[in-house]
């Protein structure tokens, strides 16, 4: 009842303002959420997950459904996160320095695809600013128990050159803060930003990471890194070839995409015409397909966190039996509501039964070993 009430009460009313302000405002309100036990218990009765427990990184998952980067990134939401049902939350991308982001507009909905285009730009108040937030949410006792990561970006104003100092120096203000870290350079609204998928670009910058990360009393975090879904069988074997020297945790596969699929729709195709990266339903099958190849050529062995076309019990499934211990969803929560987290959980659990298998972790890659 409550999943059609939002997707033709609620939905409707929502899309008729601009995306970025609905954004906007929707984060507010779970802010307000956040903010109050009594709020956050209301939320967690309507939306409560079952337990589908998974260990990963030392660290331990509630259920495999995370939110994915980009929804908040300030970090101002963080118990309503739980609230609503999630294995765990990617705050961010944040960046060294402040920065307003790209021009506005800057976010276009392809209602008819189920898929919104995006050049935000990495918008955020800084690495200084979200240490501030993260810091003030745990003296007040609304840390979630579910882990929490930081999705790190490239500040817009540094060169390449400068990367690995200007990752470093978040990394640094907000190692204690997080659980692990997702190292981004595959964002198409950063001008160039891609080019730090290059092998040496990457060798610079996560020696860089690793260094600080070594230092101080605590175990070192995980670090992960997301991945493009343009890129090439090449370049993901360069990738593979790193994984082990550069110690990086795991992949997060994958980020939007410049591609485009055809489309005679003429509303689709005003929205699919705008600069950005895709999300959506149209990602699903080649976000499935990077991970099943890295999947394939680490051996299982390295972890990855499945984004991109998550909607349904069947997409996830997919995802996971093809390789990913995890994922995330960001675009389904816009289209179908804070529900969603627990349908997808709710038929994760009916699958494994029917799959004959105890556990996520026993699912994973299931489809690739056959």
């Amino acid at each position: 009842m409550l999943e059609w009430c939002y997707r033709y009460l609620a939905r409707p009313v929502l899309f008729s303002f601009d995306p970025e302000f609905v954004h906007n405002v929707t984060l507010k309100g779970l802010e307000w959420v956040s903010a109050s036990a009594l709020l956050s218990a209301a939320m967690r009765s309507f939306c409560k997950s079952p337990e589908l427990p998974v260990s990963l990184f030392g660290l331990s998952f509630p259920n495999p459904v995370g939110l994915a980067a980009g929804m908040d990134k300030a970090g101002v939401a963080l118990r309503a996160w739980e609230s609503m049902g999630f294995g765990f939350s990617e705050l961010g991308a944040v960046t060294w320095y402040a920065q307003p982001g790209n021009p506005l507009p800057r976010v276009f909905r392809a209602v008819r695809e189920e898929a919104i285009v995006n050049r935000m730009g990495f918008n955020n108040k800084g690495a200084q600013k979200l240490a501030e937030v993260l810091s003030h949410c745990k003296e007040k006792g609304r840390w979630p128990s579910h882990p929490v990561g930081i999705n790190l970006g490239k500040s817009k104003k540094m060169p390449l050159a400068e990367a690995p100092q200007d990752y470093a120096s978040s990394f640094r203000e907000l190692k204690e803060l997080a659980d692990f870290f997702v190292v981004n350079v595959s964002s198409p609204n950063t001008p160039n930003l891609r080019k730090l998928q290059d092998k040496e670009a990457l060798r610079a910058i996560f020696s860089q990471l690793q260094e600080h990360n070594r230092k101080g009393q605590e175990a070192p975090k995980p670090i992960l890194l997301k991945v493009a879904p343009e890129l090439t069988s090449e370049a993901l074997e360069d990738i593979v070839e790193l994984i082990p020297r550069l110690e990086i945790a795991g992949i997060v596969a994958t980020n939007t995409t410049i591609a485009r699929p055809k489309s005679d729709h003429p509303k689709v195709k005003k929205v699919y015409a705008q600069t950005g990266g895709l999300s959506g339903k149209p990602l699903r099958k080649r976000s499935t397909e990077v991970i099943e190849y890295l999947y394939r050529r680490t051996e299982g062995k390295v972890p990855i966190i499945g984004s991109g076309g998550i909607f349904t019990p069947e997409d996830a499934w997919e995802k996971i039996t093809h390789g990913a211990s995890l994922l995330q969803i960001f675009t389904s929560l816009v289209y179908e509501g804070p529900l969603v987290v627990k349908k997808i959980n709710l038929g994760l659990q009916e699958l494994l039964k029917a799959n004959g298998f105890a556990s996520i972790q026993e699912a994973v890659g299931s489809a690739v070993k056959k």
